[in-house]
């Protein structure tokens, strides 16, 4: 069904899947899952709203698919095969962030084929957009599986060296609180990448040991100090397998977390001041939401002890994500 407009017109469309007690919304706009809801649980799992025009000015990217590399990129610069690229600078007017400002996350993906469990998108990337190389076509599938389990892979293919690092941006609340400060998070990291001032890395990882980004064992999210840090969980991509959990003590839901992924950017949120009401009518203020974003490093493309984020001709990006969701 319809849901919105593009500026030049175009349908923005809306399309239900649902399987396993989900029931996932998901928009062609930044392949966006717009609304996802638990049987037996009334409240929305992720934060999101219930009319387009808010996602056309918010940059917090409400459930995208942010690429074609997410989170920041410094200066907006890199080499691959000694030939430099110049990115979009769109983050504080000098570095790279999310794909550029037309990046997939603000893009209008065609949607391939949708059944009662599944939808496919589709995006095409033309060479040189944003500043990367090569013509690159992703795919993202949503399918909601028993068990309560919402599964996101992410495949791309490109014509060219180019770097590749998607993510998928739900803010997730799993009890439709004010905030998630009644929220519990375990993640399987024992280190962090290190950052400068402007969130870009260092190339170098910090124990996590004592740290307010040690989640080892499962504990609260929230402290006197605010989380924006990509955890490492692997020194490379790997066969899917469990790596953290989040839960809420306030309504029992908990979430387990699987991927593929070798980094799981964790952001909670601190920054978050929305006036305009989001999903039943909340209004999200700091902290209304955590966003957990499976990905490679950040800046993997500047930094060679980084897990690669260049993906070449003949060969397929790809990415597994599952959130097992249950309630008890």
């Amino acid at each position: 069904m319809k849901f919105g407009e593009m500026p030049d017109g175009e349908d923005v469309t809306r399309h239900r899947i649902e399987g396993g007690g989900l029931t996932a919304y998901v928009m062609s706009y930044g392949a966006t899952l717009q609304d996802l809801r638990l049987a037996g649980h009334q409240p929305p799992l992720v934060l999101g709203f219930d009319r387009f025009t808010p996602y056309l000015t918010d940059m917090s990217y409400f459930g995208a698919v942010v690429g074609r590399c997410v989170n920041r990129i410094g200066a907006g610069r890199f080499e691959i095969d000694g030939k430099a690229y110049q990115l979009d600078l769109n983050f504080e007017n000098r570095h790279h962030m999310h794909g550029g400002s037309l990046g997939a996350g603000k893009r209008n993906w065609t949607v391939e084929n949708v059944s009662d469990d599944q939808i496919i998108l589709r995006l095409d990337m033309a060479d040189e957009e944003m500043g990367y190389p090569g013509n690159l076509t992703v795919r993202c599938t949503y399918t909601c599986l028993e068990g309560g389990v919402l599964d996101v892979r992410i495949t791309a293919e490109t014509d060219a060296p180019t770097v590749c690092n998607f993510a998928h941006h739900s803010y997730w609340n799993l009890d439709g609180g004010e905030n998630t400060h009644d929220h519990l998070m375990q993640v399987d990291a024992d280190r962090i990448t290190d950052v400068d001032a402007d969130f870009i890395s260092t190339g170098r990882t910090l124990d996590v040991t004592g740290t307010r980004c040690d989640f080892r064992k499962a504990r609260p999210i929230h402290d006197d100090v605010f989380i924006d840090n990509n955890l490492c969980l692997s020194d490379a991509r790997q066969p899917l397998r469990p790596i953290g959990s989040l839960s809420s003590t306030a309504s029992g839901v908990t979430m387990k977390m699987h991927t593929t992924e070798a980094g799981l950017q964790v952001y909670d949120a601190y920054k978050m001041q929305q006036d305009q009401p989001g999903l039943d009518g909340r209004i999200y203020g700091p902290r209304a939401g955590v966003a957990l974003e499976p990905q490679a490093w950040p800046d993997a493309v500047n930094h060679a002890s980084f897990p690669t984020a260049v993906l070449r001709p003949n060969e397929t990006y790809e990415q597994h994500t599952q959130f097992e969701i249950s309630k008890g």
